[in-house]
């Protein structure tokens, strides 16, 4: 007797041969393919297929690493539905199944999913077989590559919704393509109504859409007349009055440095400049009308000084009595690092986010993302973060007693007296007693940061930073306490002891790369970040020769409630430029999804709860922005070197917005009076 498995796989071959008689004709489609059709009878059909001359819209792939499985369209008819309808008869008239249950699924399990969904529709007995959630929980792990310790997403009611949720509401179908802009796109934003959106070029303008069901261009303010060279970013206040716009602003002898206008959007008057510095700051909101910016003064010539203002947006046309400035931190630099990349996560959702990702926090303890508290009382935990190739000066005592000058008379001393290495460069000397000189300089951190209740209104302040080399490696987190909300009070921020000139980070977070991108969950329960990672165990002797970068981007996900790493970093992305010519590449993070640009010319879709990459979106040249509509996340935009913005949306609405393109004007029209009504 023949094995019974191969015998299985006959009988599904056949089966499978049957049902396509079944489906009528099948759409042809696949990851490389960019006309698709639906899963099967009971997906919704994606409204791209090439049937009746009309050629619907371009698909890119939609699931990394794998085929989209053929989809049999509706209907059909011929010899498979004549049977099938035999057998309804011969069921009817009170013979039994030709085929038990289980033999049925076990047959079924060999089949791809729109096989099992036209099969399904053979008869009653299969029908209900081919629905098995069973079958669909088997068919959803092979066919989406999911490790089986996920679990099932917690807002899913059955397997068979979860794959046609994953497969129907990607947005994966490029819907429009925006040419505007004649030049680098570089960033987009959406107003938090998603009505609006902005885009920022290479071309030195920033333009504002209208999200309609075709996107037009509303307005464009061209910023060369402030001697700007290029816009790079952009943000809506939190009731969408005003938008922040941040550039590289080119100043005297043509030394580099960024400003940011804020734009009204009633009439889009300029409202007020911010010079920011260094320009990948970038700036962002902290509240409805007051805003981050931030500073840098030299020290030495790896040492410097990072300041973050906050200001307030109607600097032109406040009076001259109100403070419209006002200092928050400043906060000591080594190695030639700096503070870029600010942004606000608010606090007083942790409690209700919007996604729990915490199926694998028993992983999070063992992550290669250490994070530091500097907060800690621990005398060890507090050593940590201190990663210098000398650790004699990191002995010295901390207690307040040993003044600076003290100090550093000690420490000359033992290098003269040969206590410590006398073989030292001017590099090395100078990190050593900016080190010393920031242990006794330094505001000590605030303890007890981690926000207790959802009611509280704590706001964190993030940015990149690093301490062992110039590019960013470090995620630098600080607390913003609500009377540090306003430019009232003192222009310099909080009192000081005479001996405190710089501001400590509470928390810190070493990636062990060079970072290139940050994102908050739209709760901002989460963080995510694009790095591109050093080789293991690298040693940095030179802070202005950091290692080598991977090529491949690993995307980690970080709680800020715990301020611990969870999940495994997402991958898919790559990048090609160096150290010296890297750049910031923008994701974005919806309720479900996460998008990332990147340099292979691809913009890319990650399921949050699944860690899957679901779709690869392609450009003609380097990806530099995503960004989701944040009241519909089947929309996305991506923003290219190659000047495009592209509009993506889910084949789901392709498909009803089609419908509704083929209505008759006079209905469609009444429709709108009744929802009105």
């Amino acid at each position: 007797m023949r094995a019974w498995p191969a015998r299985m796989g006959e009988w599904a071959d056949g089966l499978r041969a049957w049902s396509d008689g079944l489906g009528g004709v099948v759409c042809s489609s696949g990851a490389g393919s960019e006309q698709g059709g639906r899963v099967g009878a009971e997906l919704p059909l994606t409204g791209t297929t090439e049937t009746g001359g009309q050629s619907g819209p371009r698909k890119p792939e939609r699931k990394c690493g794998a085929e989209r499985p053929e989809a049999p369209r509706e209907g059909g008819g011929g010899s498979g539905a004549a049977e099938a309808r035999r057998q309804d008869d011969t069921m009817a008239a009170g013979g039994g199944p030709l085929v038990p249950d289980s033999v049925l699924l076990e047959i079924f399990l060999y089949l791809e999913p729109a096989d099992v969904l036209s099969a399904g529709r053979a008869c009653r007995q299969w029908h209900d077989v081919a629905r098995d959630e069973f079958l669909w929980k088997e068919l959803f792990y092979r066919y989406y590559g999911v490790s089986r310790d996920v679990p099932r997403h917690p807002a899913a009611v059955s397997w068979y919704d979860e794959f046609q949720r994953l497969y129907d509401t990607i947005p994966c179908v490029e819907v429009q393509a925006l040419k505007e802009h004649n030049d680098q796109v570089l960033h987009l934003s959406f107003s938090h109504s998603g009505c609006l959106f902005a885009s920022c070029s290479k071309d030195c303008t920033v333009k504002i859409w209208s999200n309609e069901l075709d996107i037009s261009l509303q307005h464009s303010s061209n910023m060369r007349p402030y001697n700007w060279s290029y816009t790079q970013f952009s943000q809506f206040n939190s009731d969408d009055s005003l938008l922040l716009v941040s550039g590289v602003f080119v100043g005297p002898h043509n030394s580099l440095s960024g400003e940011i206008a804020v734009i009204s959007m009633e009439n889009f008057t300029l409202l007020s400049r911010v010079r920011n510095k260094p320009y990948d700051v970038f700036g962002c909101w902290l509240n409805e009308t007051n805003l981050i910016s931030g500073n840098l003064h030299r020290i030495g010539r790896i040492t410097s000084c990072s300041v973050l203002w906050l200001n307030n947006a109607f600097q032109g046309i406040e009076s001259e009595n109100v403070n419209v400035v006002k200092r928050l931190f400043k906060i000591q630099n080594l190695n030639a690092s700096s503070i870029r990349t600010v942004m606000v996560a608010d606090c007083s959702r942790y409690d209700c986010p919007d996604l729990l990702l915490d199926y694998e926090e028993q992983l999070a303890a063992s992550s290669t993302c250490p994070v530091f508290d500097l907060g800690s009382d621990s005398e060890e935990e507090e050593t940590k973060p201190k990663q210098t190739p000398e650790p004699d000066v990191q002995e010295l005592p901390d207690d307040g007693a040993v003044t600076a000058e003290d100090g550093l008379q000690q420490f000359f001393d033992d290098i003269m007296e040969g206590r410590v290495k006398p073989a030292m460069t001017e590099t090395e000397l100078e990190t050593k007693v900016a080190e010393l000189f920031v242990r006794t300089r330094t505001k000590p951190p605030e303890l007890n940061l981690l926000p207790t209740d959802s009611d509280s209104n704590t706001k964190y302040l993030i940015f990149t930073t690093g301490c062992l080399t110039y590019s960013p490696h470090q995620i630098g987190i600080k607390r913003i306490l609500p009377h540090q909300m306003t430019t009232a009070g003192p222009v310099l921020g909080d009192e000081r002891r005479s001996v405190e000139f710089f501001d400590s980070l509470d928390h810190v977070i070493d990636v062990h790369g060079h970072i290139i991108g940050m994102g908050l969950s739209p709760d901002h329960r989460y963080l995510y970040v694009n790095s591109r990672a050093w080789p293991r165990d690298c040693v940095i002797s030179d802070p202005m020769q950091p290692p080598p970068i991977a090529e491949e981007i690993d995307l980690h996900v970080f709680d800020l409630k715990t301020m611990k790493e969870v999940k495994r970093p997402l991958r898919a992305h790559r990048a090609y430029t160096p150290n010296e010519e890297c750049f910031f590449i923008f994701l974005d993070v919806s309720r479900d999804f996460v998008a990332s640009g990147a340099e292979d010319r691809h913009g890319y879709i990650w399921d949050r709860h699944y860690n899957i990459c679901l779709a690869k979106l392609q450009h003609d040249n380097v990806v530099n922005s995503v960004a989701f509509s944040p009241v519909e996340q089947e929309l996305l935009l991506t923003a290219s070197d190659d000047s495009t913005i592209k509009v993506w949306r889910s084949p789901r609405v392709v498909r009803v917005q089609q419908a509704r393109k083929l209505r008759p004007r006079k209905l469609l029209f009444s429709w709108l009076m009744n929802q009105k009504s």
